[in-house]
């Protein structure tokens, strides 16, 4: 029984974390594919990297999706304990 259990929480932890990684994904490179406002483009353009809500953004995407992949990993780890605990 616990077996199964171990199985089924790894299965459900890799389809949740995996669909809100792409998810997540997908926003953070969205604005990529869209040119954007081009007078917030210029005025973004005179601030450093660090400063512009764009690249911020970017970052804190990306380390959530991170976060979800790992969570995704965790799911197939169950997943293989549980085939070698039997």
């Amino acid at each position: 029984m616990a077996r199964f259990l171990l199985q089924l929480c790894g299965v459900i932890a890799v389809l949740i974390a995996g669909s809100r990684s792409y998810a997540v994904t997908r926003q953070a490179v969205g604005p990529w594919v869209h040119d954007g406002d081009p007078t917030r483009t210029a005025i973004e353009a005179t601030r450093r990297i660090t400063d512009r809500p764009r690249v911020r953004l970017f970052a804190r995407r990306l380390v959530v999706a991170i976060g979800w992949l790992t969570v995704a990993m965790y799911g197939l780890f169950l997943m293989i304990e549980s085939q070698a605990a039997s």
